[in-house]
């Protein structure tokens, strides 16, 4: 018996709140908003559909229902609006955190807890600074959907399977992330040289010339470009954090791209980011060291840079 609580009837939270539903993840699903006629109709609306379903309870309401809870998903915030960085949103979602963590974490301390709300790398320090929740529960969604974005994008590529695909995003969720080239394969060939490494049984395919800026531009302004023509991103993000929930309750753990504290990796320290950890049933519990280059070290100093400097204007 699972519970997962979900905080935020947005579209990203109703939308978590479907996805776990429909994949069996968890038998209890709460769902908490200030909004609480909206939580009940997002309820009501998944909840009518569980006949085709895993068997899930589901339901909406206040912070005492998460009592008990094996996971707290935080969606709740100011969603970013087309042409805003996400770093803009800090501030008054920072407030907004303050107060939800307070409320939740009194009848949840034993949960883990995933930060979905951007500005996340943000959001996830700023939790850090509220509870004291142990820091193996605290984790922030981070980079997985861009990481999930750079390996649908190098498959289309090559029109392989994206499971075939090691690669990651590190750093930010948000433009100062990167792409450590150097680690990135296809079945162990290094991502550029696959086409050439090929030998097909019948008539050569023909592999459009492999271009890294035009990948790194690709994951950078995907979710710009999606909220430009749609108003809001949700689907990729539900999937990506009911991916990290199942891992979670699983009994064996995943490495993954998500974020949480620095304590002197690479150099690093007081800032939350994405590295590739492994979660698992203890939260996200080690840090995998990746052999990168200077260059790309670099560019993860870059990024700690980048969010220090929002950590440093905002007022917690």
């Amino acid at each position: 018996m699972n519970k997962i609580t979900v905080i935020g009837s947005g579209s990203v939270g109703s939308t978590v709140a479907y996805t776990l539903t429909v994949k069996g993840i968890a038998s209890e699903i709460v769902i908490i908003d200030i909004n609480e006629k909206k939580a009940m109709g997002e309820a009501l609306d998944i909840r009518q559909g569980v006949p085709f379903c895993t068997p899930t309870k589901v339901y909406a309401g206040s912070y005492a229902d998460a009592k008990g809870s094996d996971i707290v998903v935080i969606t709740s915030g100011i969603p970013r609006k087309s042409g805003q960085s996400r770093l803009e949103l800090a501030q008054v979602n920072v407030d907004m955190l303050k107060t939800v963590s307070a409320n939740i974490t009194k009848y949840a301390p034993d949960a883990t807890y995933v930060l979905v709300s951007n500005p996340v790398d943000i959001l996830t320090y700023a939790f850090h600074k509220y509870t004291d929740i142990p820091e193996a529960k605290i984790i922030g969604s981070g980079t997985i959907l861009d990481t999930a974005r750079l390996r649908a994008r190098i498959a289309e590529y090559y029109s392989i399977s994206q499971k075939n695909v090691h690669a990651y995003v590190l750093g930010e969720h948000g433009d100062s992330c990167f792409i450590p080239w150097s680690l990135a394969n296809i079945s162990n060939v290094p991502t550029c040289d696959f086409g050439a490494c090929t030998k097909p049984l019948g008539d050569a395919k023909v592999y459009p010339d492999f271009v890294e800026s035009e990948i790194e531009e690709y994951v950078r302004k995907s979710g710009a470009k999606v909220i430009s023509r749609k108003g809001a991103t949700f689907y990729a993000v539900s999937m990506s954090v009911c991916h990290i929930c199942e891992c979670l309750l699983s009994g064996i753990d995943t490495t993954m791209t998500v974020s949480t504290m620095m304590h002197g990796e690479y150099g690093i320290d007081d800032v939350c980011l994405s590295l590739l950890s492994v979660v698992g049933h203890d939260g996200a519990h080690t840090k995998v060291m990746l052999p990168m280059n200077d260059k790309e070290i670099a560019l993860l100093h870059n990024s700690a840079d980048c969010l220090k400097s929002i950590i440093n204007s905002i007022t917690f």
